[in-house]
C-alpha cells in the first residue's frame, strides 16, 4: 500500500529538485555524430575565472546553474587551477559553446562530470553527443573506472534520456534545495522560467 504524499516547504528564497545521479562503469561506444559537423572540443586549461563563468552562464542559466555563481572568486580560481579540475570546451569559430568539467577529487578511479552541456544554439546539432563521446573516452582513458553526474528536474527536459542514451545508469535520487540565483542577482529574473521565484 503507497503512503500518502507528503509535502515540505521549501522556503522563500529557495529553489528544489529532484537531483538524479547516474553512472557508467565501463566505456559505452561513441554515438554517431553528424557529418560535417563544425566545432571542435578543446582543452581549457588554464581559462580565466571570467571566461569560465561566461561560458557557465551562457550554458546554464535556463536551467539555473548556480554552485560556481555563488562561489567566492579565489575558491573558483583554486578549483580550476586545480590538477583534480579538468575543463573542455566546444569551440565553434572564436566562440566557446559547450562545457565539461571533470572532477577527479574522489580518488581511486572516480571521475564525476560536474557540468556538462552546450548553449541554446548548439542544442539538436550533434554538439552535445560529440562532447559526451569526448567525456567518456577521455574518463577512461585516464583511469576513470566510475565516471558518474547529477542532472535535477530543472535541466533540459531531454536530459535523463540523452545520458541514458550514452550509457549511464541511474544509481539514486535526492531531493536539491539551494538559494534562487535570480534573488540574489547572479541570473536574470527571467531566466529558468520553468522554475517559479518564490520571494
Amino acid at each position: 500500500m503507497s503512503e500518502t504524499p507528503r509535502f515540505t516547504p521549501i522556503g522563500r528564497g529557495k529553489i528544489a529538485a529532484i537531483a538524479t545521479t547516474l553512472e557508467m562503469r565501463a566505456p559505452a561506444p561513441p554515438r554517431p555524430v553528424p557529418a560535417g559537423l563544425d566545432g571542435e572540443v578543446v582543452s581549457l586549461e588554464g581559462i580565466s575565472a571570467d571566461e569560465y563563468l561566461d561560458l557557465f552562464r551562457r550554458v546554464g542559466q535556463d536551467y539555473l546553474w548556480l554552485t560556481r555563481l555563488f562561489m567566492a572568486r579565489e575558491t573558483l580560481e583554486a578549483q580550476l587551477a586545480s590538477p583534480e579540475t579538468e575543463v573542455f570546451g566546444e569551440r565553434v569559430g572564436v566562440r566557446l559553446e559547450g562545457l565539461l568539467e571533470f572532477d577527479w577529487r574522489g580518488g581511486a578511479g572516480d571521475c564525476e562530470i560536474k557540468y556538462f552541456g552546450v548553449t541554446a544554439a548548439r542544442q539538436a546539432t550533434g554538439a552535445a553527443r560529440r562532447l559526451m563521446n569526448h567525456a567518456i573516452a577521455h574518463a577512461f582513458a585516464s583511469g576513470a573506472t566510475r565516471l558518474w553526474l547529477h542532472t535535477n528536474t530543472m535541466d533540459h527536459p531531454r536530459a535523463l534520456a540523452f545520458y541514458a542514451r550514452s550509457g549511464f545508469t541511474v544509481v539514486g535520487q535526492e531531493v536539491e534545495i539551494n538559494d534562487d540565483p535570480r534573488l540574489a542577482g547572479l541570473l536574470p529574473r527571467d531566466a529558468a522560467p520553468h522554475v517559479p521565484i518564490f520571494e
